[in-house]
């Protein structure tokens, strides 16, 4: 499958925000976003961004301990997944990820490297990375996703 790398980058936490509230706009049903970037990166605040672009009002925070959150409320439902914490994939099937991931709804997985076999083709791919050097803020954030 072929597929577009876009990359962008940020220098505040709103303009992570921001990208994360026009992807969630434009985001359709069945996506599946796999969110990669080490600890402190932005990813939560990327997430939000995206509820707020479903137009979810609820609090959003990252389901490190509970491996799926579920959010209704907007036009598109939301799973956020953080599969830090998976120590066997098999613990993916327990909590029913086909559903989600092959479902009518917006999934967003962070950490998905960790079950990138359990993720469909048409996966974007989005990576955050810091460069101390461009500020403390700054953040590059890759989107690869399928052309279609």
């Amino acid at each position: 499958m072929e597929r577009e790398v876009i990359q962008y980058e940020t220098f505040s936490e709103e303009e992570t925000f921001r990208l994360g509230e026009k992807l969630g706009r434009d985001a359709q049903p069945g996506q599946v976003f796999a969110l990669n970037g080490d600890l402190g990166v932005g990813k939560t605040v990327f997430t939000k961004g995206m509820a707020a672009g479903l137009g979810i009002r609820e609090n959003v925070n990252s389901p490190t301990f509970t491996i799926v959150q579920v959010y209704e409320g907007g036009r598109l439902p939301l799973y956020h997944f953080d599969v830090y914490r998976i120590g066997d994939i098999e613990e993916m099937d327990e909590i029913g990820y086909e559903d989600c991931f092959y479902g009518n709804g917006i999934c967003l997985v962070e950490w998905a490297g960790l079950i990138r076999e359990l993720l469909p083709e048409h996966t974007v791919w989005i990576t955050i990375e810091k460069n101390p050097e461009r500020g403390f803020d700054y953040r590059r954030i890759t989107v690869e996703r399928p052309v279609l």
